[in-house]
């Protein structure tokens, strides 16, 4: 994974760092809802969200210390997500990286209650985070981002339109609207937030970053796709099979594995040429068009 990401490492410890500090025991906080935030949020990840949003930010030459609040308000949404979709009312999962997933670790409702904090206290750290060193308006943007990626019209539209095309066959246009919802909108919006960080961004940079985003995250999911057909479970760190026992909605299902793995490569190519107006800045970014593809988990 590190071979092909830029500094990932330092990037994850940066971040891990972060959400440390803002999940550190408060006397107001209940202490089981506490654990259980910490346990979900802090466990080893791709992180890729706070990656794109600080390899973004790099290619805008934004200084890292300015983007540590919205890498962990994309991280909270993100691992709020997870425990959600893992619930016995959603995919009834067991397994999330390697370890057993929050309703198991602790209960069903401490899990809700976790997702449902985590959820909010990311709108908080945008709100209040004082190394972010921008103005209001920017907080703002960056908030209406993050809560339009993660509502109706994003993720939770897209697990919506998941569930309802369970044991269907959608076609190509309805599998790419769900899938650009539920996994890619988040993603999408791990790029846009730092952009709303500069004031009076070129059009034309802000339309690469745009294109570059969308591209980027269909590509993630319909690899997502691929690995639950041919990955390891023990690696992957969840269960492997898991869409086709449930009879979900997936590229592999709709175009075959061969055309499942083409339609991944040819959207990383995508997202890899709508890089050009930003030059060589933009390496990094152009570094996750090619791991989302090639990665085993």
């Amino acid at each position: 994974m590190n071979a092909t990401l830029p500094d990932a490492d330092a990037c994850r410890t940066r971040v891990g760092a972060a959400l440390d500090r803002w999940l550190t025991p408060d006397d107001a906080w209940p202490p089981r809802l506490l654990e259980a935030m910490r346990y979900s949020v802090l466990s080893e990840g791709k992180r890729l969200r706070p990656l794109l949003c600080y390899y973004t930010g790099r290619a805008l030459g934004i200084d890292d210390s300015r983007l540590d609040g919205p890498a962990c308000a994309l991280e909270m949404i993100h691992a709020y997500s997870l425990i959600h979709d893992d619930l016995p009312a959603m995919d009834d999962d067991d397994l999330r990286r390697g370890r057993p997933t929050c309703h198991r670790a602790f209960d069903e409702a401490t899990a809700i209650l976790a997702g449902d904090s985590l959820q909010v206290l990311a709108f908080q750290v945008l709100a209040e985070d004082a190394t972010m060193d921008t103005d209001a308006a920017a907080r703002v943007e960056m908030i209406r981002l993050l809560a339009r990626a993660s509502g109706p019209a994003g993720m939770a539209g897209g697990q919506a339109m998941d569930l309802e095309a369970q044991g269907r066959t959608p076609s190509s246009a309805a599998l790419e609207a769900i899938h650009r919802r539920k996994t890619g909108a988040l993603i999408h919006a791990s790029v846009m937030m730092p952009a709303a960080a500069v004031a009076g961004l070129d059009p034309d940079r802000h339309r690469a970053l745009d294109s570059y985003a969308r591209h980027i995250g269909l590509a993630f999911q319909i690899q997502d796709d691929i690995l639950d057909v041919i990955g390891d479970s023990a690696l992957m760190g969840k269960q492997q099979g898991a869409d086709a026992e449930r009879d979900k909605a997936t590229y592999p299902a709709l175009l075959g594995l061969d055309g499942a793995r083409r339609e991944a490569r040819r959207t990383a190519e995508a997202a890899r040429d709508a890089l050009a107006p930003l030059g060589a800045a933009a390496a990094a970014l152009a570094a996750v068009a090619g791991f989302v593809v090639e990665r085993a988990h």
